[in-house]
């Protein structure tokens, strides 16, 4: 029996020591590496023509995947990433700029669908964000919050980045926790938004290891990068000057070739077809093809800069004596290569965003600003098919590969044994999150802050790790992206491609009913070059009902095509920050006032009046 005295010099019985809370033992850091808009083709790591040397270091000393799916965009992908459930099951079945009121497209997570972060958080782990996070629903992103769905909200301590799809990468709208921030320098410094974030995250983890060296790490670092603009210093470009003046065509046997030679294709593996509504390498203008180059020798530069970041953080955490006990997910692309700067390319990416067409006079006239400053460009449609080697189609177009299909880097030298390994096994980036903890031996909650979570529906990767050979265990994905949409079942493929992702205007498309779905065997066509529907239709019709039955579970109906329209909140129908609202007054020092978060005058009369306010009296 316990004695409480009343003067503790008399206290006899010890009270028990309040003990930090940390996961089973031997549970190794997690660092996740994201890269935007990388598709299939773009590495070198996996045969492409950007070089990434720390991806290929990375996978020299772990395991290569080579068949690891994304959701085909950005928002939904990640997600799904830090949920570990279907995009469409988390209410992301689109950015959350274009929300609406459907249930599989509202923009927001529930709350039942805890975050890798909450569970590791929750676990033992210190947790960080930095980077991009297009997460929090877009009404949701101003200063006065409400920050549940924000990065601080979703589980991550740590918060160091920006809300949205992306960022000017020379003069980012950064965020620290919820507080706007300037950047610590500017572009003429020697700034650059992608080196700011390695800092960042290298600085947090040294600050855990001096702390709590025995506390484990849970570090998510996002780059804004490569998605456009392609910003990146002149320095960079220069060894890829000429590199690319062979054009696309080319470039795609290429990377085949290389591909094969990697092995992350199989020797039989064939170039799938190419879209007739683009035009191939020698039926362009002498300008064009200039333009062309020019736009992927950019791109190609701010890939290797971003890689070369990554580069510097393994360093960091091999001075740090911790790489060995840290497994790395390094994701090279959360969709496809991106063809959304139109069949010419431009010199402003917001062209194309608001359904305008960038003449190739006026990219000419730019290039000598090229990935500066003043520039806020995106390289031609043909080099996002180039990019997607082998494969079909680009980021948007769920249906095919060349929209999904993304190369993935494990590297955990504690934990894997075939160093160099390459992994076949069909994957999901659902699958991330049951992989995390499977491996740091934490059991799938069944209540988070008191609210029952509905099961994970992901697949762990670990039983992989250890061998080559075994059988996938991922065997059913559905996909659907802005109508575009597939299902995938023990190897066969169901797809129909129904919007083309650079026609951004809100043309009517034709009905779903409409589409043409293709059939593809990819237990012997890897690259779905041949078409298959009219030889097997009853085994296309069995595939089409999977779908249903697929979509219908997963929140995905009603299928939504619609492009600008729903980047209108009056159309969409999501809350709107300012609903009811027809004026709003502006105060000085306010920061970062983005889109979503003043007035909409799209398709309105509107006025707007300026004065200067006295400052208030000194008393």
């Amino acid at each position: 029996m316990s004695f409480t005295a009343q003067d503790v010099r008399e206290q006899t019985t010890a009270y028990a020591k309040a003990q930090p809370l940390r996961p089973p033992g031997g549970a190794p850091n997690v660092l996740i590496i994201l890269v935007d808009d990388v598709g299939f083709g773009a590495s070198s790591a996996f045969g492409g023509p950007c070089r990434m040397p720390a991806a290929e270091r990375l996978a020299g000393h772990g395991l290569k995947y080579s068949r690891f799916h994304t959701t085909a965009l950005c928002s939904p992908t990640r997600q799904a990433l830090l949920t570990g459930r279907n995009h469409h099951s988390v209410g992301m079945g689109v950015i959350t700029e274009m929300a609406t009121t459907a249930p599989g497209y509202t923009g927001m997570r529930p709350n039942s669908a805890a975050t890798m972060a909450h569970i590791l958080k929750y676990n033992g782990y210190g947790t960080a964000a930095f980077g991009k996070m297009h997460q929090t629903p877009a009404w949701e992103t101003s200063p006065s919050g409400p920050f549940d769905r924000w990065p601080v909200g979703d589980g991550f301590e740590k918060f160091y980045g920006f809300l949205g799809g992306e960022t000017n990468q020379w003069e980012p709208t950064l965020i620290d926790g919820t507080m706007p921030v300037l950047p610590p320098r500017r572009p003429e410094e020697g700034y650059h938004l992608s080196e700011d974030l390695v800092d960042q995250t290298v600085a947090w983890v040294r600050s855990q290891r001096a702390l709590t060296p025995d506390k484990p790490f849970l570090a998510y670092l996002s780059f804004g990068a490569t998605h456009a603009p392609h910003h990146v210093a002149p320095e960079w470009r220069e060894p890829y000057r000429g590199q690319f003046d062979h054009g696309w065509d080319a470039q795609r046997e290429r990377t085949l070739a290389r591909q094969k030679e990697l092995g992350v294709v199989p020797p039989e593996a064939e170039l799938a077809p190419w879209p007739e509504e683009v035009p191939h390498w020698d039926q362009l203008t002498d300008a064009q093809r200039l333009v062309g180059a020019a736009l992927m020798e950019n791109y190609a530069a701010f890939a290797t800069h971003t890689d070369h970041q990554v580069g510097r953080l393994v360093d960091q955490l091999q001075e740090m004596g911790v790489l060995d006990d840290t497994i790395i997910f390094y994701m090279l692309g959360d969709n496809g290569a991106s063809a959304e700067g139109g069949l010419d390319g431009t010199t402003n990416e917001l062209f194309t965003l608001n359904g305008m067409i960038d003449t190739i006079e006026n990219v000419m006239a730019g290039l000598d600003e090229l990935g500066g400053t003043k520039s806020y460009p995106h390289y031609p449609v043909g080099w996002a098919l180039a990019m997607d080697t082998p494969y079909q189609w680009t980021k948007q177009v769920a249906s095919h590969y060349g929209g999904t299909r993304n190369g993935l880097i494990v590297h955990w030298p504690t934990g894997i044994q075939d160093k160099g390994g390459i992994r076949h096994q069909w994957h999901h980036v659902i699958d991330v999150l049951p992989t995390v903890l499977e491996i740091t031996g934490l059991p799938e909650p069944y209540s988070v802050d008191g609210v029952a979570q509905r099961p994970i529906e992901g697949t762990s990767m670990r039983y992989s790790f250890d061998d080559a050979g075994a059988e996938d265990r991922h065997t059913t994905q559905y996909f659907e992206m802005f109508g575009n949409r597939g299902i995938y079942h023990l190897g066969w493929t169901a797809v129909t491609r129904h919007r083309i992702p650079w026609e951004t205007g809100a043309q009517q498309m034709r009905p779903f009913d409409e589409d043409v779905w293709e059939l593809y065997d990819t237990n012997t066509d890897w690259s779905q070059a041949h078409d298959l529907a009219q030889q097997h239709p009853d085994k296309l019709a069995r595939l089409k009902q999977q779908f249903l039955i697929e979509a219908a579970k997963y929140q995905v109906f009603p299928l939504d095509d619609r492009l600008v329209e729903r980047a209108n909140a009056d159309i969409a129908g999501r809350p709107d920050l300012l609903t009811g609202r027809t004026s709003m007054t502006l105060y000085a020092g306010m920061k970062q006032l983005q889109e979503n978060t003043v007035p909409n005058v799209k398709n309105k009369s509107h006025s707007r009046r300026s004065r200067c306010l006295r400052a208030a009296p000194t008393v």
